[in-house]
């Protein structure tokens, strides 16, 4: 037997991968945004295994107060200890913060599709201090229904505090946006 056989071998009995454990972490979906999954929202930061064989999970929500981390958490460690990865410590990371920039193109589509506007392009800022604005945001989205750019939003606040509610003038129908952040 070749000495990559007897590695093989030993591979597979020694069970699943870190690039196994990364594609199972990267297939869990948002429990707010199902059409997505975590590697697509781009809150799925990092997947790696520690000497002791713990296999690390980082993940950064889309703002502090994300009320789905924990349904982010509990997901990642099910599907990692049912894939037979015994040992899972999943960790929040708030820095960098997350940005509607880290959604991969895969995701702005699949959010078109499911009729929520994905978000254009976030501001970038230097680092330091975050300037405060207290005028009114002003947002444009195209309708992920007819494309049209003539739409108006109608309330700050979607199904989740990530999501503004629109109208598209063209074709009278409501829709979320992803907000920009």
């Amino acid at each position: 037997m070749s000495r990559t056989g007897r590695t093989k071998r030993r591979a597979e009995a020694d069970g699943p991968g870190i690039a196994d454990a990364r594609a199972v972490a990267a297939a869990v979906v948002d429990p707010e945004l199902p059409m997505l999954t975590l590697a697509d929202l781009g809150v799925l930061r990092d997947v790696r295994a520690e000497p002791d064989g713990t296999v690390v999970v980082e993940i950064t929500p889309t703002y502090t107060g994300c009320p789905a981390v924990g349904v982010m958490r509990a997901d990642l460690l099910h599907v990692l200890h049912s894939a037979g990865f015994p040992d899972v410590e999943v960790r929040t990371v708030l820095a960098p913060p997350w940005t509607t920039n880290w959604i991969t193109e895969a995701g702005r589509r699949a959010l078109a599709a499911a009729g929520i506007a994905p978000p254009g392009p976030a501001p970038l800022r230097a680092d330091g201090p975050v300037p405060l604005d207290l005028g009114p945001t002003r947002r444009t989205a195209d309708c992920p229904l007819c494309g049209s750019a003539d739409t108006e939003q109608t309330s700050e606040f979607g199904a989740t505090a990530c999501t503004a509610l629109r109208r598209c003038r063209e074709c009278r129908e409501p829709f979320e946006h992803l907000k920009e952040i």
